[in-house]
């Protein structure tokens, strides 16, 4: 009888699905981030549903980069997802990383990643100062208000107590202002042929 026909054999070898993730929290980054070859994310000009599959992939290896690399706070708060100067850095790093441990990559790829990671750590403690978001609460980045424009509106902070949740709900509320977007235009489409769209942030102008 082979060890295949054996219901006793490798008993004792733990199955794969059955493996505890490195820490009590979210689950480690997915295959599913990596499925693909890796591509430039333009934030601005994902579809509603493009923009959902992207905010929980970086969500998930966000979650992953803070708890492997034990980084404060000061360097990735919980609420960064509200700071686009903070989405944006962080949205690169996770490109870079996806292309720094492709298999196609060289064996001398994944210390570069380290090197720029340095750095981009001290910029995100740039950003996370500048912006004002803290470990248990949140306030918009500050704006500067140019000559003639209208005075921004009053900084305050905001304390949320469940991160998660608060992701959750805010990913959802994003995702229906890109759809609605989008229906806007395509009925632009379907009533003026002239419409034009900025190449770089996907609005339709005027």
């Amino acid at each position: 009888m082979t060890d295949h026909d054996d219901p006793n054999a490798n008993a004792d070898e733990p199955d794969v699905d059955d493996e505890p993730d490195v820490f009590d929290g979210p689950p480690r980054v997915s295959a599913a981030d990596v499925a693909e070859p890796p591509h430039p994310v333009n934030w601005n000009l994902l579809t509603a549903h493009e923009l959902e599959t992207e905010w929980l992939a970086l969500n998930r290896w966000v979650d992953w980069l803070r708890h492997t690399y034990g980084l404060p706070a000061s360097v990735i708060p919980p609420f960064w997802h509200h700071h686009p100067e903070l989405m944006w850095e962080l949205s690169a790093l996770h490109l870079h990383w996806l292309c720094a441990y492709d298999p196609e990559q060289n064996g001398s790829a994944p210390n570069g990643w380290h090197r720029d990671f340095a750095e981009t750590r001290n910029r995100l403690r740039e950003w996370v100062a500048a912006s004002g978001t803290r470990l248990d609460r949140d306030r918009p980045t500050r704006q500067t208000t140019w000559p003639g424009e209208d005075p921004a509106p009053p900084v305050e902070d905001i304390i949320i107590a469940d991160r998660d949740a608060e992701f959750v709900e805010w990913v959802q509320a994003e995702v229906r202002r890109r759809q609605k977007a989008e229906d806007e235009f395509y009925a632009h489409l379907d009533t003026d042929a002239d419409v034009e769209v900025d190449p770089v942030t996907g609005e339709v102008r005027d």
